[in-house]
């Protein structure tokens, strides 16, 4: 089941706000992609159903993005009172082990990390370019353990 790409951003938001960080809408950006990739990869469907687009800094959800440009660089607040959580304990433990890895890193390497694989770099840069599906799929069966 793919969930509402506003809950998934809201509960990253919130989880790094607990764990003492704020995250900046690029950093929020790159922790989507490494979300709905690892998802795609070990339950072979969307985490989210929005498309990312390979924009100059890295993969973006455009409707996440435009939700949070107002703040530019700065922290985004999330809204605790509205944290979703999975049905399924598997979906739970991974998205937890994905944000426990990735969140660890600032907004500016995750970018260049972003950059140095396979799904960002077969897709022509620029808004409208969609990463398909089916590319972070493939990218990240590479990438789990």
């Amino acid at each position: 089941m793919a969930y509402n790409v506003e809950d998934i951003a809201n509960r990253l938001l919130v989880w790094s706000e607990e764990s003492g960080e704020l995250l900046s809408n690029m950093k929020l950006q790159k922790l989507l992609y490494y979300e709905q990739g690892f998802h795609l990869a070990y339950f072979g469907t969307p985490l989210f159903d929005d498309d990312m687009e390979a924009w100059m800094y890295g993969p973006v959800v455009p409707s996440i993005y435009h939700k949070y440009e107002e703040f530019g660089k700065d922290a985004i607040h999330g809204d605790s009172n509205n944290v979703i959580y999975f049905e399924d304990d598997q979906e739970e433990r991974l998205f937890d082990e994905v944000f426990d890895l990735y969140s660890r890193y600032s907004a500016v390497y995750l970018s260049r990390m972003t950059h140095e694989e396979e799904p960002w770099k077969s897709t022509g840069v620029g808004r409208g370019n969609i990463i398909e599906k089916s590319k972070l799929l493939t990218f990240f069966k590479t990438r789990l353990k």
